[in-house]
């Protein structure tokens, strides 16, 4: 049998998207900004995608929703304008992330901090979560954005974005959260709170990969990342990919539909799944449930290495993962069970399982069966596990 279980990282196109997404490699696949015939034929069906997308994060008219390659350019694209416009005039001198962001904005903050501005970087608690207070206390006037994650791509914890949202309003900051992980898996209305710019990437809610988003409220300008054409109203030039907005509008209207499945059945499952994972002696998740997204779960076993837990799910044709796809060749200790402050021989033992709407009872498990043998081999083998001390000091509670 062959399970995915690694759907943070990216889901299976849904064939409906592709469906609606293939006449646009082929049959009508002229340049949307050329003027003849084959152009016009895209019109109706980019309209038509962009209307979904609009309607899929409730955003106003008003405001701007602009295609780029995938959320990574997104959020490049806000973290270096904000340099541009507001760091390198002098004008402000700082900005807020939280410690365990996608690696996008990590790395990115980390250049722009290298060409003088400062960065604060926020703590998570033993939850997996940041404190909204931390927000208020480290805020300045000189604060030119605040960054924070709307769910956590690792653990699936759901930071208080609509708490550090008031926050930024109240101080007149610009607020940008990467939702990469919340579309398709949360209730997601940017006119329910404050938030300034918002990113997301199609193929984490089983559209394309290749296409993504950046939302931006009116009145909040950026400098464009890429020059050289007047696509999408001057934001971001290059020929637009047609067939990638065409399937991301599908997916986010299936997305949209399918909430309340991912909401209550997929989190049943995953709640089951989980409950048999923590019967295994030693074992430890991050973040408690009522705070993580519905497919989520980030376990650790003690005495087990991730990458030979990953070696031997990948040999019974199972994919699961140690964290963010974007790291996946880094062998460092996990950001997150770092940052909450797990022993270190806990801090290489993370496993993330994600589910999707497409997983399966049967599949899950096959799985539970495939991680006991999995453990039993591991641990028999481990040359620390047994001398494990009871009662230990991880900063997590173990499961018996």
């Amino acid at each position: 049998m062959k399970v995915y279980l690694d759907n943070n990282a990216t889901t299976i196109v849904d064939p409906h998207v592709f469906a609606e997404m293939e006449p646009y490699f082929v049959q009508r696949y002229g340049n949307p900004n050329s003027l003849h015939l084959f152009a016009s034929e895209t019109h109706p069906a980019l309209k038509d995608a962009m209307e979904k997308i609009y309607a899929g994060i409730h955003a106003p008219k008003d405001d701007s929703i602009v295609i780029t390659s995938c959320a990574t350019e997104s959020n490049n694209w806000v973290l270096k304008s904000i340099y541009f416009e507001q760091i390198l005039t002098g004008k402000k001198n700082h900005i807020i992330i939280s410690e365990v962001e996608h690696p996008s904005v990590i790395a990115t903050a980390k250049f722009i901090e290298s060409m003088g501005c400062k960065v604060t970087y926020l703590p998570i608690n033993h939850e997996g979560i940041i404190d909204p207070q931390s927000v208020r206390d480290t805020i300045t006037d000189k604060t030119a954005l605040v960054s924070v994650m709307w769910a956590n791509n690792e653990t699936g914890a759901i930071f208080p974005v609509e708490e550090i949202g008031d926050i930024c309003e109240e101080y007149n900051v610009p607020f940008h959260t990467d939702a990469v992980q919340a579309i398709g898996k949360l209730p997601v209305d940017i006119q329910s709170f404050n938030v300034d710019y918002l990113t997301f990437s199609a193929h984490k809610f089983h559209g394309p990969k290749g296409v993504g988003a950046l939302y931006i409220k009116k009145g909040r300008e950026l400098t464009p990342l890429l020059h050289g054409g007047s696509q999408m109203g001057g934001y971001r030039s290059g020929t637009l990919n047609v067939p990638g907005i065409v399937g991301m509008g599908k997916a986010m209207e299936q997305a949209v539909d399918a909430l309340d499945y991912e909401m209550e059945d997929i989190r049943e499952m995953r709640d089951a799944f989980e409950d048999e994972l923590l019967k295994i002696e030693d074992t430890f998740v991050v973040t408690p449930r009522e705070k993580r997204t519905p497919n989520t779960i980030l376990i650790s076993f003690r005495g087990i290495e991730g990458e030979s837990m990953l070696w031997d799910l990948n040999r019974a044709g199972i994919a699961a993962s140690t964290g963010s796809a974007c790291a996946s060749e880094d062998l460092e200790a996990n950001s997150v069970m770092e940052a909450i402050g797990a022993a270190e021989d806990l801090a290489h033992t993370a496993i993330r399982f994600s589910l999707s709407r497409y997983t399966t009872q049967e599949e899950l498990d096959y799985t539970l069966d495939m991680v006991k043998k999995a453990v039993e081999r591991l641990r028999g083998i481990s040359s620390t596990y047994s001398y494990a001390p009871e009662g230990h000091e991880s900063g997590l509670d173990a499961h018996h």
